[in-house]
């Protein structure tokens, strides 16, 4: 039996899974990282936290899953999307790295704004300037922390930070690349024009493959450390986002995914290029050699509901606080939550956005709260969702994935607010997985991405929409789309 290795490099830890070539899980370990946020609105981590936990995770599937090296044909990798890492000439990390929802750039993208101009950002790159993406970043470490700049020999993304550490080459892929502001998406590769624009140097950034190719090999050296066999090959692999969506079948126009983890993402599939004139959502690269996607991002989805687990829900389990929620009326009686707690990508584009809770009254209480929060969430992915409608990209299917997939009663409210169905599949392990099956690609064992999710993945549930929950949510939305314009010019107040 030939086996596939997944492994992804998230912001709450690290998971790695082995499946066999039909999909079914072999193995699988998780190991947590720690998030240091030093000021508000800032976000990193040690790389060789990450490391420390791809190491760990690979020698533990290895293990449980009773297998030698020999027996992994392929390793695929997936990571958080963003995120700036940064090594010296002797492969020293040079500061910890910045996450994807970290918003201390707001200065820099304004100056990107400014100095290549909107309509030239979208002829270069297909996106805006945003907070998390990495050229922003970049720029706030010239501008802040310029010893260490000059001491920069490679930037990287945390998956190809990974990379580099199991195989010793410093590659990429397009679907990652795609998110640095940094990259011609249209043409899939690095763009002259913005590093020219922005005076950074090419050679500084790693090789570009499309995301099934084999990028490297493991080592002799790392072969001894983790119990992996020597040259065994690694793909490109994809960045979080576009892996899951493999992980989830979303590889031909039609099927969209809505994956709710600490971030909340909409996902469309597109064989052309195509983009929002309003750059309200993204237009990246898929992992799907010679595709696209359409992408919608808010930056605290289930976030939201942990941190109101963690500080207001007395830290009581999931299950218990949903459970309550349920006996609350759709719409949670006039509680409108805007998700806004790390300021937000889709459709506002807004870092300093807040988090607010409207309407409270003395009948509302913790379930209410609740209740709210995961109506709130749910709102702010429709919004990505009619953008997409909007852009001629028919719908046939929502495929629900991550945390939020997991709850029947979110399901419910995703059916009844988006008015879809609602589909589940027989795949929990999103990215990894998803890479796994790019590995299965980049070493024959299928002859294309399509045929590999073919093969590994089918529905096993079905939610559908409630009219009389859809038309008293129609309302509810109505509502929550006149809260964000009248409060914009107050969330940016210094007081």
């Amino acid at each position: 039996m030939n086996y596939l290795m997944g492994i992804d490099i998230g912001t709450s830890g690290t998971k790695t899974i082995v499946i066999n070539e039909n999909g079914q899980l072999k193995a699988s370990a998780f190991v947590e990282h720690k998030l240091d946020c030093p000021k508000p609105g800032w976000a990193q981590q040690n790389p060789q936290e990450w490391w420390n936990a791809a190491v760990e995770s690979i020698k533990q599937v290895l293990k449980n899953g009773h297998l030698k090296g020999s027996d992994i044909k392929g390793i695929g990798l997936s990571g958080q999307m963003h995120g700036l890492v940064l090594i010296d000439d002797k492969f020293n990390i040079l500061m910890p790295a910045i996450l994807w929802c970290d918003q201390r750039t707001a200065k820099e993208c304004e100056e990107i704004n400014e100095k290549i101009g909107i309509d030239k950002l979208n002829e270069y790159t297909c996106n805006p300037a945003l907070t998390g993406f990495t050229a922003p970043k970049i720029l706030w470490v010239r501008k802040h922390l310029p010893k260490i700049y000059k001491k920069i020999y490679k930037i990287l993304l945390p998956k190809d930070y990974i990379r580099f550490k199991l195989t010793g080459v410093f590659a990429s892929e397009v679907s990652d690349a795609s998110g640095t502001l940094l990259f011609d998406v249209k043409n899939r590769k690095w763009s002259k024009e913005m590093l020219n624009a922005l005076d950074i140097d090419k050679n500084k950034l790693p090789k570009v493959y499309e995301s099934p190719v084999i990028s490297g090999y493991i080592t002799s050296a790392i072969a001894k450390e983790t119990g992996l066999l020597e040259k065994t090959p690694v793909v490109g692999g994809g960045g979080d986002q576009a892996a899951g969506a493999i992980g989830n079948g979303i590889v031909k126009p039609g099927i969209i995914s809505v994956t709710i983890g600490t971030s909340g993402v909409v996902f469309a599939h597109t064989d052309k290029i195509k983009m929002d004139k309003l750059q309200r959502v993204h237009s990246f690269c898929h992992a799907v050699p010679e595709k696209w996607h359409i992408m919608g991002v808010m930056l605290s989805a289930g976030g939201s509901f942990q941190w109101f687990k963690n500080n207001l829900g007395n830290n009581l389990k999931y299950d218990i606080l949903t459970k309550e929620a349920q006996k609350i009326p759709v719409g949670s009686e006039g509680l409108i939550f805007l998700p806004y707690l790390m300021g937000e990508r889709t459709p506002h584009k807004d870092p300093y956005a807040k988090g607010v809770f409207f309407g409270i009254t003395m009948r509302h209480t913790k379930a209410h709260f609740t209740r709210s929060i995961l109506e709130g969430v749910t709102y702010g992915l429709r919004d990505s969702l009619e953008i997409i409608r909007g852009m001629n990209l028919k719908i046939k299917q929502i495929r629900a994935s991550g945390g939020g997939a997991k709850s029947k009663f979110w399901r419910q409210i995703q059916a009844d607010v988006f008015n879809s169905e609602i589909v589940t599949i027989n795949i929990s392990e999103g990215p990894a997985f998803g890479v796994a099956l790019l590995a299965g690609v980049g070493v024959k064992i299928y002859k294309s991405v399509e045929e590999a999710c073919e093969k590994t993945i089918r529905i096993t549930s079905h939610t559908y929409p409630i009219k009389n929950n859809v038309q008293k949510y129609e309302e509810y939305y109505k509502l929550y789309n006149s809260l964000y314009p009248a409060l914009k010019d107050k969330f940016s107040s210094r007081l």
